[in-house]
């Protein structure tokens, strides 16, 4: 058995719209973000993952780079196919030794069947012989050590890139669910909006990116408050590049909207479920996954409109990929959760 598995190449894949993460072997092997940079004119693929990202908004005319997956599902079909095959031949040489590439995909809990079946025609152009979907709330509470199996409720927010899933899970099921298409990238935007509105100043998604890192918050008032970030872009009045400085207190005002519509999700999601597994969640509490769960502040003021506890996870950013991987290493165990390609029409 031990000769067939040398084989056998197993991948679990967080394909996220910031950032695609996959683990082979219980281990990370790949942490990239999703994007792909395409020569125009021949049409192959230049760069994938983090060597695309450096040309992102860089590019001349022939060069354009192009990010595969908007608000957690495939919008280009191609672009994705060669991003995906891009990051497995990243592992490294011995793919060329495997005939059989298994991998278990996460996708947002409110994906369509169109969706979902480009998920797995995008899996099956790498050459995939078996694939199975995960949802990514179902994913993060495996990751965080959470039994989805047992008769008890439990609320996953995952804030990731494209969008944000909340969950209540038990028994192997989500009970009530909500998908918004509000989370990291509409904070971004949130940032760019405020940075042209108030400063008169342009600048671009990476930057934004960073700002948000840097002195990104969820409230105007922080125990312990990150430094002024100083950032430089372009002034739209005469076109001169130029540096201003912002702060934690700004930001938050930035991204008050984006935050706000999350809180009434939350809100929205609590009231749709059963008065028993209420009971469990007013225990157990809310549980922060994803990169939006960094956000400064966020677990405060969630724990606040809610009055709940609410537990940030270890490692919110590998909560999701972690979880698509103990799904992975147990197919048969977790089979109730996974969605195998026979079930998409």
């Amino acid at each position: 058995m031990r000769f067939l598995n040398f084989f056998k190449q197993e991948l679990a894949v967080d394909l996220g719209t910031a950032n695609t993460l996959i683990i082979q072997n219980g281990e990370v092997v790949i942490d990239e973000p999703s994007i792909v940079a395409i020569d125009r004119k021949s049409e192959e693929t230049i760069a994938v993952g983090r060597r695309a990202m450096q040309m992102h908004e860089k590019t001349h005319e022939n060069i354009q780079t192009v990010r595969p997956l908007k608000d957690g599902v495939i919008a280009d079909f191609r672009a994705a196919e060669q991003m995906i095959k891009g990051l497995i031949d990243m592992i490294g040489p011995r793919r060329a030794f495997f005939s059989h590439l298994k991998m278990v995909i996460c996708i947002p809990s409110g994906i369509t069947e169109v969706e979902k079946r480009a998920v797995f025609e995008s899996a099956a152009r790498v050459d995939a012989k078996e694939t199975y979907l995960i949802y990514e709330p179902m994913a993060a509470a495996l990751g965080i050590g959470l039994d989805v199996e047992e008769p008890v409720g439990n609320m996953i927010i995952d804030i990731g890139g494209g969008t944000t899933e909340i969950a209540v899970i038990a028994l192997s099921g989500i009970v009530s669910d909500q998908s918004i298409r509000i989370a990291g990238d509409e904070m971004t935007q949130n940032i760019l909006n405020y940075m042209r509105k108030t400063h008169n100043i342009l600048i671009g998604e990476r930057t934004a990116e960073q700002i948000k890192i840097h002195v990104g918050s969820a409230l105007p008032e922080l125990d312990d408050p990150p430094a002024d970030f100083a950032i430089n872009g372009r002034d739209l009045l005469n076109g001169i590049p130029r540096q201003i400085t912002v702060t934690y207190q700004e930001i938050a005002g930035a991204l008050d909207e984006a935050i706000t519509q999350i809180e009434d999700a939350v809100i929205r999601a609590l009231e749709t479920i059963p008065p028993e597994l209420a009971s469990d969640i007013y225990s157990t509490g809310l549980y922060l996954t994803g990169g939006g769960a960094m956000l400064r502040g966020l677990d405060r003021r969630l724990s606040k409109k809610t009055q709940l506890p609410v537990h940030v996870a270890e490692d919110p950013l590998l909560a999701v990929v972690r979880g698509t991987s103990k799904a992975l290493q147990d197919t048969k165990r977790y089979k109730a959760i996974l969605v195998p390609a026979s079930s998409v029409s």
